[in-house]
């Protein structure tokens, strides 16, 4: 009695325990290979919509005749077949290349697009002027003959003239050359090397100095009237050699010289 009692127990506990899954079952399949057959079945429904649906409108032509465009819908929509049947001459595919070559025509001005291709040939470079062929033989023969060459260059030989080199002509000493008498020149300014005798030399001086411009001017006058070994005009006190502050250093530092 005992023994009935705890199988009774046994197998109540056995009725509401949970259903294990099974692990090996696919997710809304009893298996794999029935998900697998579901799939393919599935992939082979499924197919791309042709190009079908044709809508009509005018494109501007020669004519002005209607012109059809075909708009591709994408896969999965409905289509409806509209317009001629395929093969007709009126069919959408002629329709459609017919729009495709006006459209080219009005974009590209009737003239066939270039398409680029690194296989393409180079296009030929010419410019308003043109290009110089001298170096090309076959187009120089094709302008004149070898006989004709050898007359164009004898003739260009004869025009050649070769100037002879001539030596410069001396500088005519109209006035004293400043630059010459400073490098000729060794000593400072105000080193007495002249003698020079005279009354009243310092106002002289100074009243003669202030009718020249420039330095350069006064000195260039003393060399011409008989300086540095004789001073008509009183610009040189001194006897140095230079007249009316005038200073030799510039010439003697542009020559490369000392002062």
């Amino acid at each position: 009695m005992r023994e009935l009692t705890l199988a009774m127990a046994l197998l109540g506990l056995a009725s509401c325990a949970p259903a294990v899954p099974d692990s090996a079952a696919g997710v809304g399949f009893g298996d794999y290979e029935s998900y697998q057959q579901s799939r393919e079945a599935e992939l082979q429904a499924r197919t791309i919509a042709p190009p079908a649906q044709v809508s009509s409108e005018t494109l501007p032509g020669e004519s002005g005749a209607p012109l059809s465009a075909m708009a591709t819908l994408p896969p999965g929509a409905e289509t409806t077949q509209a317009g001629p049947a395929a093969g007709d001459p009126d069919s959408a595919e002629a329709l459609a290349a017919d729009t495709q070559a006006a459209l080219m025509a009005g974009l590209n001005s009737g003239e066939t697009p270039l398409e680029a291709s690194p296989s393409n040939p180079a296009p030929e470079a010419v410019n308003a002027l043109g290009i110089s062929a001298e170096n090309d033989f076959a187009a120089v023969d094709a302008q004149r003959s070898i006989a004709e060459d050898r007359e164009f260059i004898q003739e260009n030989r004869q025009k050649y003239e070769q100037v002879a080199p001539e030596a410069l002509p001396e500088r005519t000493a109209a006035r004293p050359n400043l630059a010459a008498y400073a490098l000729e020149t060794t000593h400072a300014p105000g080193t007495p090397l002249y003698t020079r005798l005279g009354l009243n030399a310092e106002a002289r001086y100074t009243r003669n100095c202030a009718k020249y411009p420039s330095p350069d001017m006064a000195q260039a006058d003393f060399l011409a009237k008989g300086g540095p070994q004789r001073d008509r005009l009183g610009l040189d006190p001194d006897g140095d050699g230079f007249a009316c502050t005038w200073d030799p250093a510039p010439f003697r530092k542009a020559a490369g010289g000392g002062n």
